[in-house]
């Protein structure tokens, strides 16, 4: 698909073709707490006996031969909006835990294990390095308060082009940039279908084709939506009570899965040809959507699954450097379900 984009048409068909595509194409539409939202695709899937942890032998993840980061990975993130420091901390040290092989177990770096299993057409791992490369902040909101996917693309281009500032490097072989939008920024789907998603640049639009995730602070729009377990909403009922967060930010510990969830996704299906169930590329079914709210143990369903409490309550289920974060499991092709370093049976 990327190389028709390259090499047989002129720029018109590039812009008329990525657009048509951009648009196809389906973000995270994996288990949110959306009104009236009939169950996951683990209740449809499984009966009782294969409701643990996700796992099924009706998921068939397959790899369709292209290209996964398996050279060391930049993450660029770019700060679209009003963020604090405090903020911006507790993100930039989830982002460095991944390769903090140090960190007190269960770790964000131990979940990162499951992605690494993941190999391209050579038997490459992804690579087990991250790291945090040049970032930009945009606190003008220079392309408007609410963003389509396109005007995405256009943050995006501004920030790899700027010529008052230093420009983000172009790398689009192991790179991920990373489009953080905050909590008085509205994105097209945002809070109705989706919370993230990641995709990657149009030559046309942006003049390159880069890996790129966008994921919004839901903490003012939808908390109970996209930050859930850290808020529930008023129609699941006093069954469903919201748990502690672990760094005191709703909005931004909500953040925290959804990044986890597009790195993921992002490292092992960068041009949407990599490393995904079903035959439609248009629609991928990726690690992350396999396991979509599951955090734990038993975890399927509605259900996340059997957490860690700290010692001042709030809730998580792995170890960052210095700091806790709850973060999603993601599917393993080795065992066939969804794993992650917080397991009963580890």
């Amino acid at each position: 698909m990327d190389q028709c984009h390259r090499t047989y048409f002129p720029a018109t068909f590039y812009l008329l073709a990525g657009i048509c595509l951009l648009l196809l194409t389906s973000p995270v539409n994996g288990w949110r707490p959306w009104p009236n939202q009939k169950p996951n695709t683990t209740d449809l899937l499984y009966s009782p006996s294969k409701k643990y942890e996700g796992s099924s032998d009706l998921i068939k993840l397959k790899y369709h031969m292209g290209p996964v980061l398996t050279a060391n990975i930049t993450v660029y993130p770019i700060w679209y909006g009003r963020w604090s420091k405090s903020q911006k901390r507790i993100i930039r040290e989830f982002i460095n835990s991944i390769s903090a092989v140090d960190s007190k177990p269960p770790s964000v770096s131990g979940w990162w294990k499951t992605v690494q299993s993941y190999t391209d057409q050579t038997g490459a791992n992804i690579s087990g390095n991250v790291h945090i490369g040049a970032e930009k902040t945009d606190r003008s909101y220079s392309h408007g308060k609410s963003l389509t996917r396109l005007s995405i693309q256009s943050v995006i281009k501004s920030a790899v082009t700027a010529s008052t500032t230093p420009p983000l490097p172009i790398n689009s072989k192991s790179g991920v940039y990373l489009l953080l939008t905050c909590d008085d920024v509205y994105v097209e789907n945002f809070c109705q279908d989706v919370c993230g998603f990641h995709y990657f640049t149009f030559p046309s639009i942006v003049g390159y084709t880069l890996p790129y995730a966008w994921v919004g602070n839901s903490g003012k729009l939808c908390p109970s939506v996209c930050a859930y377990p850290f808020s529930v909403p008023d129609y699941m009922g006093r069954g469903f009570k919201a748990v502690k967060s672990p760094n005191n930010d709703v909005g931004v510990d909500g953040m925290i899965s959804v990044i986890a969830h597009e790195i993921a996704e992002l490292s092992t299906n960068p041009l949407v040809n990599a490393w995904y169930a079903g035959d439609d590329p248009i629609f991928p079914v990726e690690i992350g959507d396999l396991c979509e709210g599951i955090y734990g143990s038993g975890g399927g369903g509605s259900y996340t699954g059997q957490m860690l409490n700290g010692e001042d309550g709030a809730t998580y289920n792995m170890n960052g450097i210095r700091r806790k974060f709850l973060v999603q499991w993601v599917w393993n092709h080795v065992v066939n379900y969804c794993t992650g370093p917080n397991a009963l049976d580890q």
